[in-house]
């Protein structure tokens, strides 16, 4: 008798081994047992007719003509993801909430590291948000008398290349604040946080109407792809 069989690219979850299932699989062995396009699954939910929830979570995984896996998915608009066949608008906020979730718990596991003489600590806190950033974008921590921090601020966003910020628009905010120092960060795109000149001359200026107003600028640290640069540990402010 002839048996009909299923094509693998349309074949349903209910159709598969229950090992192989994400939701079994991980009651039965935990989900640190699960790959990353089953975890993508579980967090989805459902597929499409044409494909299961597991081979849309493979398609979005390597969706990225260039980060592939799950770097690749910080890099993915809201646009990007809904032309991925099986995606629709919920499945593509799904995904950037998942990324943005991501963000905030490694941002929220640096905070309480960050001190006013450890640039790395900063860098850390800021980097995950940073790094995946297609512009410039500048923050401004402002610290009272007892050098807690008391506001994280986004003073400028710009281009691929640059980030506009002028003394007055970061001062008014310092103001505002009761602050009596700050510390400035930007990311460069390119993922290389070598300092350029205009972020030196920048910076010294920055510092110099900080000094006048009492308000010391303590660093200028530059994001790049796991890296940073600290313009006070490199002795350029």
């Amino acid at each position: 008798m002839y048996e009909r069989k299923i094509p693998m690219s349309i074949i349903k979850i209910n159709d598969m081994a229950a090992c192989e299932r994400p939701y079994e699989k991980a009651k039965k062995y935990g989900v640190s047992s699960l790959g990353d396009a089953e975890l993508i699954a579980i967090l989805l939910r459902s597929g499409s007719r044409e494909s299961n929830v597991i081979d849309i979570a493979q398609l979005i995984l390597n969706s990225h003509p260039v980060y592939k896996g799950l770097s690749g998915l910080n890099y993915l608009t809201e646009k990007e993801l809904t032309k991925i066949k099986g995606v629709g608008e919920i499945k593509a906020c799904q995904i950037m909430a998942l990324c943005e979730l991501s963000k905030r718990m490694a941002r929220t596991s640096f905070k309480s590291r960050i001190t006013l003489d450890s640039p790395e600590a900063v860098a850390d806190y800021f980097m995950e948000n940073m790094r995946y950033l297609a512009k410039e974008r500048m923050y401004a921590l402002f610290f009272n008398g007892s050098n807690a921090l008391v506001k994280e601020i986004m003073i400028s966003e710009g281009t691929v290349n640059a980030s506009p910020a002028s003394p007055r628009e970061i001062f008014i905010e310092a103001l505002k604040y009761d602050a009596v120092s700050l510390i400035l960060v930007h990311n460069h795109p390119s993922g290389n946080p070598e300092p350029s000149n205009a972020d030196i001359v920048v910076s010294k200026k920055i510092k110099a109407v900080g000094d006048m107003l009492g308000i010391k600028l303590l660093d200028h640290i530059i994001v790049g792809d796991m890296r940073y640069s600290s313009l006070v540990e490199r002795g350029l402010l």
